[in-house]
């Protein structure tokens, strides 16, 4: 008995990936030895409709079937059932317990996960998909997306900047007094000195609430555009600048104003056309799926003008906004409602109100504010705790207002194509909503590989997962990140110490110095990948000089300008040299993909052009391949370049210091790379 299929060969499954709707799909399985073979199959996405069709035999021991897909965009999961014989030599031991006294019986064969190229194994039982189930056996599968999906150019391979508003620069004109009196509220703290650090206790009246400031602002950011342009950037996104009581400021008190702290509207205004000029978009982050208790429209405080929902709930006034929230008592001693994660200072929106979709989408409303002001897009917070509904009017909305061009990405940290939540799959890399998700996957296949959890092989073989289940714009337009203001930053992630439980002992803690060339190692390698791969990777404010932290509050430091150290300076200058590779070849951007090697501590891959063009068809420019080999591990390799790439087992290759290797107009060459270290090579 032998039975053999592997979704990412073409002589198994074609096309590769995710196909449009109604397109068609050749799946092949190889198999001797059994009966009866059968294509199982379910798709759908709310719901699904399970088939089974007999597939034919042809020449070699192959057998095929040629799906139709379906014509609405889904989720196509597909396995396969044949009869095998007890007996064969080759059955599974471990299942012949299971089938007891049967001669013959009914086997699977699926999905292995990670595996390469793709490769499934036998099962006695068939995959499990349902939402709420553990999904064991693995189904293979196959993203079917709205075949007029096209994610903007804008956004495909685009180096991103993110920044945390208040800790990235104050402006020149910077004045403490005026910070202190622009939005004052007694739980807020005030930092008079830039380079102190955050505070963790809050005041003793109310304990930590996120309320320290620091007076960054969006014309500081304004001040500092052709800093970030140097680092390659093309996108910044920003964390929320609408007001709020919270220096996070994911407690929305006023979606239709910036907050005073920050600056104005017309501040604002002012850096997307600044920032526009150097050609990089503004990209800011839209909080919809709770606001802040202390709000405009909730009020709990009193603070705002008018009848906010919660004064509305307990003394039946009324609001315009008291059917967005939820509340569950309304008696005035103990009064409850709906809230993000149980946390009171966020009440959950009904993101179904009509009235609250008309404030969000309708004319003069929060999206045509916002695109009218000129914003490239919109990073969704939380989506997945967003409707799928919502989501989609908030793309159809935003491409109106922007021709096309607006930019959706969504706050997912799983894998988008398969994401279940709220008891349903969900429709997010289907072509209906986002354009990107934020790449927190990325980040955990590179930090396994950084770490050693993973070597190079298993690395490459969860990327071309995800390269399978994604549909090309997306994936092009994926946000690659190795930190954010929600997970600790990549030097101290990578640095080997453990986060300490207590807020006051992870404020002192530092990269050794006998660790630290390798943490700096490590994080080039990170960037390397970041930057040579697929996607559009995401630089988080002050990782190009290795910030440090642990999770919030510590990721979120300010700017060490004017103190970056000399060992920041140095990967600085690294960062641009490499980002400027992105500028410069199109092939890095959108180029066509290929894993060379992949293989213990070696990962070597190529971005190409065919025939001078992109994976769209369009003109490239610059260097029609480039080759990145990664050196994990603690001693120098050597490989021999032209159309593949060969290992080279003796060191009869000069090694070299360089990132970058140019070797047009040479048909191959022979490289050394260091320990812990990268090399682009240039054709």
């Amino acid at each position: 008995m032998h039975v053999k299929h592997a979704s990412r060969v073409d002589s198994f499954r074609q096309p590769f990936g995710a196909v449009p709707a109604d397109g068609t799909v050749l799946l092949r399985l190889e198999a001797s030895g059994v009966s009866n073979v059968t294509l199982c199959y379910t798709y759908g996405l709310y719901s699904f409709s399970y088939h089974e069709e007999p597939m034919r035999s042809i020449s070699g021991g192959l057998y095929e079937t040629r799906l139709l897909l379906p014509h609405e965009p889904c989720l196509l999961f597909y396995w396969f059932r044949f009869t095998a014989s007890v007996d064969d030599p080759e059955f599974p031991e471990e299942y012949k317990d299971i089938f007891g006294d049967l001669e013959t019986v009914n086997l699977y064969y699926s999905s292995a996960g990670d595996t390469r190229d793709g490769e499934g194994r036998l099962y006695h039982e068939p995959p499990r998909v349902g939402v709420y189930e553990d999904k064991y056996p693995f189904a293979y599968q196959i993203t079917v997306y709205n075949k007029d999906l096209k994610t903007p150019d804008k956004i495909k391979g685009a180096v991103i900047y993110q920044i945390f508003p208040d800790r990235f620069s104050r402006d020149s004109g910077f004045d403490f007094k005026k910070m202190e009196n622009a939005s004052p509220r007694p739980e807020r703290i005030y930092h008079e000195d830039w380079y102190e650090d955050v505070d963790i206790d809050g005041k003793p009246e109310t304990g930590y609430l996120a309320c320290d400031f620091y007076g960054g602002s969006l014309k500081g950011i304004t001040e500092k555009l052709d800093y970030i342009r140097s680092l390659g950037v093309n996108i910044i996104y920003l964390n929320p600048v609408c007001e709020a009581r919270s220096s996070h400021r994911y407690d929305t008190a006023d979606y239709l104003n910036v907050d005073p702290i920050l600056g104005s509207n017309e501040d604002l205004k002012t850096l997307i056309d600044e920032a526009a000029k150097r050609d990089i978009g503004i990209i800011i982050d839209g909080v919809f799926s709770h606001t802040g208790a202390d709000s405009r429209y909730f009020n709990k405080f009193g603070r705002y003008p008018g009848t906010g929902a919660y004064r509305s709930a307990v003394s039946g006034e009324e609001s315009e906004y008291r059917s967005w929230y939820n509340f569950t008592n309304t008696d005035p001693d103990n009064v409850s409602y709906d809230s993000w994660w149980g946390f009171p200072d966020l009440p959950n929106v009904n993101e179904d109100d009509l009235s609250y979709r008309r404030f969000i989408f309708g004319e003069g409303g929060v999206v045509d504010s916002w695109t009218s002001a000129g914003i490239s897009g919109i990073r969704l917070d939380v989506s997945d705790e967003l409707p799928d509904s919502f989501i989609r009017q908030m793309r159809d909305t935003l491409k109106r207002k922007t021709a096309g061009e607006g930019i959706l990405i969504g706050e997912v940290w799983e894998d988008a194509s398969n994401k279940c939540s709220y008891g349903s799959y969900r429709d997010f890399m289907l072509g209906n909503t986002h354009d990107s998700v934020m790449g927190y996957p990325f980040r955990k296949i590179m930090l396994d590989f950084l770490k050693g959890y993973a070597d190079a092989g298993l690395t490459n073989d969860r990327l071309e997962g995800y390269r399978e289940r994604y549909p090309v714009q997306n994936y092009y337009s994926i946000m690659n990140l190795v930190s954010s203001h929600d997970v600790p930053r990549i030097a101290t992630e990578l640095s080997g110490e453990d986060a300490p439980g207590e807020r006051s002992l992870q404020r002192g803690m530092k990269i050794k110095a006998s660790n630290a060339r390798h943490v700096v190692n490590m994080c080039k390698i990170a960037f390397a990948i970041a930057v040579g791969y697929i996607g559009s990777p995401s630089i988080y404010y002050g990782d190009e000089v290795l910030m440090e932290g642990y999770k919030d509050p510590f990721n979120r430091r300010t700017y060490p300008w004017n103190r970056v150290s000399k060992r920041g300076e140095d990967y600085l200058s690294f960062v641009k040299r490499v980002a400027r590779l992105r500028t410069e070849n199109t092939c890095l951007r959108m180029g066509f993909y290929k894993t060379l090697y992949a293989k213990d501590d070696l990962f070597v891959f190529e971005r190409s052009l065919k025939d001078g063009k992109d994976i769209e068809g369009k003109d490239g420019t610059g260097s029609s391949r480039i080759v990145l080999i990664v050196n994990r591990g603690k001693t120098p390799a050597y490989f021999e370049i032209a159309d593949d790439v060969r290992p080279l087992t003796r060191a009869d290759v000069p090694l070299t210091d360089r990132v970058i290797l140019g070797t047009r107009g040479m048909p191959k060459t022979r490289v050394g790379i260091r320990e812990e270290s990268v090399l682009f090579v240039l054709f």
